[in-house]
C-alpha cells in the first residue's frame, strides 16, 4: 500500500482516527507511516493499541492522543509521548459530534461488499460511528478476511473517499490462559451469575475463565463493550441465548470484537450478533432498562473506602477511564444488576487493597458495588465506611492485612 498517496487527502493538522485492536488497517497505518514527514504535523486519536507499529520515535511527525494507555500504547506512554484524554467511554461519540474532539480523516477496515453495495465496518463499530458523522475524509481498506457484521453503521462505495484493497493476515487476540489466582476469582465471581443474567466483561484470561464457569446456567445474555471467543462457544452451546434480555431479546451486542478467527467466523452475517456505536453499548438508561445485568470489570487497586484506580501503574498510564463506571452505574441501577470488580489481591508482592490510592480515582466510592479478589466478596452496597474498611480486609492478602490496618489508623 506504499503507492497510496495519503498526502491528498489528509492535510497537516488533521485529527486521524482508525479503528483499535483487532481492527487496526494494519495497511493504511503503514502507507501514514511511511509518508508521516510530509503530512506533519498530525494528531493521532488513539483506542487499544494491537499491532504495535506506532512507536515513540513517530512522535517527530505526530502527537499521539489516547483514551487508554492499553496494549501497545503503554510502550507510548513510558516513553512520555502519550496524552491521555480521561473520559467516560459513553461520553465519546458526543464529544466527536459536537466538535469538542475534532476528527477529520477516519481510516477504517471494512468487509467486502454485500449483495445490495454494502461495506460493514466488521470489527469495530463503538466511536468509529460518531467519527464518519463527523470527518472530513473517510479511508477504507477493504479486506477479504473481515466478517461482514450486522451494525449500527454500513458504508456504500460514494460514502468512501479512498478505498483501497487489503490483504495481510488479520490480527488475532487469542485469550490467555487464566492464572491460579485470576481461576479462583473466576470462581467467585461466577457464584454471582444466575440464569436470565446479561453479562458485560473486558478483556484478558478473567472473563474467559469465569464464562467457563457458567456451562450450567440457562439463557444467559451478552451487552457489552467488546467480546472475545468465548462467547462464540457459549451462543454455539446454547448458554448464552439472550433469550430473557429486557432489551434486544435474541441478540448479543457489542461494539468490538476481539479473538480469533474463530470468533470472525461465528460473527460473519451471523443475525444474533450486533454491532453498535458507544453512544447505546455504554448508555446509562439503556444499561440500566436490562433486567438482572452483571458488570464484570477489572482495576488497579482499591482503596478501604471503596475508591478504585484503573488508570496508572507505578505513575505511568497503562489503564483508562474507559467504560467501567459507565457498566457500574448501569449495573447498579439495573433491577437485580450486580456491579463487580474483581482483581488479584497482590501485584508484584504489594497490595492492590490499599489505604491510600497511588493514582487518580476513576470511581467514586459513592459507586462502589461488589468487589472480589481471590480471598473472598466485599459487596459494599449500603455499607458505612467502618463497615467497608472491614469486608475489603477481609478479601486483602492475609499477609498484607495487618500493615493495612496500622495504615488505615495512621491516615
Amino acid at each position: 500500500m506504499s503507492d497510496v498517496d495519503l498526502g491528498r487527502w489528509i492535510r497537516p493538522g488533521d485529527t486521524v482516527v482508525w479503528g483499535q485492536a483487532n481492527a487496526e488497517p494494519l495497511g493504511l497505518i503503514e502507507a501514514l507511516l511511511a509518508q508521516r514527514r510530509d503530512l506533519a504535523r498530525l494528531r493521532l486519536f488513539l483506542g487499544i493499541g494491537g499491532s504495535g507499529r506506532l512507536q515513540a520515535e513517530h512522535a517527530d511527525a505526530f502527537d499521539f492522543l489516547a483514551y487508554c494507555g492499553s496494549g501497545t500504547n503503554r510502550a507510548l506512554a513510558q516513553a512520555g509521548v502519550l496524552d491521555i484524554l480521561p473520559i467516560h467511554y459513553s461520553q465519546l461519540p458526543g464529544l466527536i459530534r459536537s466538535g469538542a474532539l475534532r476528527i477529520d480523516v477516519v481510516m477504517l477496515q471494512v468487509s467486502p461488499a454485500d449483495e445490495h453495495g454494502r461495506h460493514s465496518l466488521g470489527l469495530a463499530n463503538e466511536y468509529l460511528v460518531a467519527a464518519l458523522d463527523a470527518a472530513r475524509v473517510v479511508i477504507a481498506e477493504v479486506h477479504e478476511q473481515v466478517p461482514w457484521t450486522h451494525g449500527e453503521r454500513m458504508l456504500r462505495a460514494d460514502e468512501i473517499d479512498l478505498c483501497v484493497p487489503a490483504a495481510y493476515p488479520l490480527p488475532q487476540s487469542p485469550t490467555p490462559a487464566a492464572s491460579r489466582v485470576e481461576e479462583a476469582i473466576a470462581d467467585r465471581v461466577a457464584g454471582l451469575v444466575e440464569d436470565g443474567a446479561t453479562l458485560q466483561f473486558g478483556i484478558g484470561a478473567l472473563p474467559r475463565a469465569v464464562l467457563a464457569r457458567l456451562a450450567d446456567r440457562r439463557d444467559l445474555g451478552v451487552h457489552s463493550g467488546v467480546i472475545h471467543d468465548g462467547v462464540a462457544d457459549f451462543v454455539e452451546a446454547g448458554i448464552v441465548t439472550n433469550a430473557r434480555k429486557s432489551i434486544d431479546r435474541g441478540t448479543t451486542v457489542t461494539g468490538l470484537l476481539m479473538g480469533s478467527e474463530r470468533l470472525h467466523r461465528w460473527a460473519h452475517r451471523n443475525p444474533g450478533l450486533a454491532l453498535r456505536g458507544s453512544d447505546y453499548t455504554h448508555d446509562a438508561a439503556v444499561l440500566a432498562s436490562i433486567d438482572r445485568f452483571v458488570a464484570i470489570n477489572s482495576a488497579i487497586e482499591v482503596d478501604l473506602s471503596g475508591q478504585i484506580n484503573a488508570e496508572t501503574a507505578g505513575g505511568v498510564y497503562v489503564g483508562a477511564v474507559g467504560g467501567a463506571l459507565d457498566f457500574l452505574r448501569g449495573a447498579q441501577r439495573s433491577r437485580g444488576g450486580v456491579p463487580i470488580v474483581a482483581l488479584p489481591s497482590t501485584a508484584r508482592g504489594r497490595s492492590r487493597i490499599v489505604a491510600r490510592l497511588d493514582g487518580p480515582v476513576t470511581t467514586p466510592r459513592s459507586d462502589a458495588g461488589v468487589v472480589v479478589t481471590e480471598h473472598g466478596i466485599a459487596d459494599l452496597r449500603g455499607l458505612s465506611l467502618r463497615q467497608r474498611r472491614r469486608r475489603l480486609l477481609d478479601i486483602a492478602d492475609p499477609r498484607q492485612r495487618v500493615q493495612l490496618e496500622g495504615e488505615t489508623a495512621n491516615s
